[in-house]
């Protein structure tokens, strides 16, 4: 059976949007990473620093597991975090994320 195909939508620094696939239980990082954009992502998803720091789209945030005390912790060490703030590592892609929408955020540049 073919695996269902998410799709990650992510804005750059640049304000440009790409449209990635995404596999199931990949991280939102693993993916940004992978197709080349840039993502600082320095821990390898180890929620260890900051550096995958996104912004996702508000329509969204209600789909997403709320953020554990160690992500919370991580985002205080973070530029510019906001009500939408995420680490993009803590995000695993699920057929019901297709389509999510994510921005790089400020210090997530490598």
């Amino acid at each position: 059976m073919p695996e269902e195909t998410i799709r990650l939508i992510v804005t750059d620094m640049q304000g440009e949007t790409h449209t990635l696939q995404a596999l199931e239980g990949w991280r939102a990082m693993e993916v940004i990473r992978d197709h080349g954009l840039p993502i600082k992502a320095e821990c390898g998803g180890a929620a260890a620093c900051a550096t995958c720091h996104v912004y996702v789209a508000d329509a969204w945030l209600p789909k997403l597991y709320a953020p554990n005390e160690e992500e919370e912790d991580r985002l205080d060490e973070a530029f510019d975090v906001k009500g939408n703030s995420r680490l993009s590592c803590q995000i695993l892609m699920e057929p019901n994320l297709d389509g999510l929408e994510v921005t790089l955020a400020p210090g997530s540049e490598p």
